[in-house]
């Protein structure tokens, strides 16, 4: 199996690899520390791949209209 780094899974997900480290943090991305650099399975992007953009919507309670 093919491991990639933070790099190349930023380049995959279209965002910076600061971000990728930052969802690797808060365990949204699962990756294994090897020394100081993350290993990341390419099929694992796919998790973080079908999500939406963005915040997400308030709650329909208290929102003026």
């Amino acid at each position: 199996m093919k491991m990639i780094g933070t790099t190349e899974a930023a380049k995959r997900l279209g965002v910076s690899s600061n971000r990728v480290r930052a969802l690797i943090e808060s365990g949204r991305l699962k990756a294994q520390k090897i020394g100081r650099e993350y290993a990341i399975n390419p099929s694992d992007l796919k998790a973080v791949q079908n999500r939406k953009a963005g915040r997400p919507r308030k709650s329909g309670k208290g929102v003026k209209k």
